[in-house]
């Protein structure tokens, strides 16, 4: 079974520290570590604060996150990898080979579809981001 799980998108301020606290309120009770990086991390920042505030209206706290950079020690040490887009499937397999077989979509389990990047955009963009992240991670629930 998997015991860490590592989230990853771009900034590391949005998308994937969304999921990251969404994942570990759903995967309470299990004995899995749940974290968050970016390959192009906003390194020490707090989560955005529209995704905040979504979150907050859903009964979660964001408020400790602080961004930090994907790196080969986070690959290694984490035995699954959810990552948003393709691209950023292709950008972390061509960084680290050794990544290969344990990353995939986090919307793998509902069709493979690609989270949209909400930064800077409206608050429904982020609400729908949130929803589809929600459904992402309800889906992957069953597997971790």
């Amino acid at each position: 079974m998997f015991d860490s799980v590592l989230v990853v998108c771009a900034g590391n301020i949005c998308r994937s520290p969304t999921a990251e606290y969404l994942l570990k309120e759903k995967l309470a009770g299990k004995n899995i570590s749940v974290s968050s990086a970016g390959l192009t991390a906003l390194e020490g920042k707090p989560a955005d604060s529209i995704a905040k505030q979504l979150a907050q209206a859903h009964g979660i706290n964001m408020d400790s996150h602080q961004g930090r950079q994907l790196n080969s020690q986070l690959v290694a040490q984490n035995s699954v990898i959810l990552v948003m887009e393709q691209r950023h499937l292709d950008d972390l397999h061509s960084r680290y080979p050794e990544a290969r077989g344990k990353t995939f979509l986090l919307g793998k389990w509902l069709g493979d579809k690609e989270i949209p990047d909400p930064y800077r955009k409206s608050i429904e963009a982020f609400d729908h981001v949130y929803t589809l992240i929600d459904s992402a991670c309800s889906a992957w629930q069953k597997y971790l």
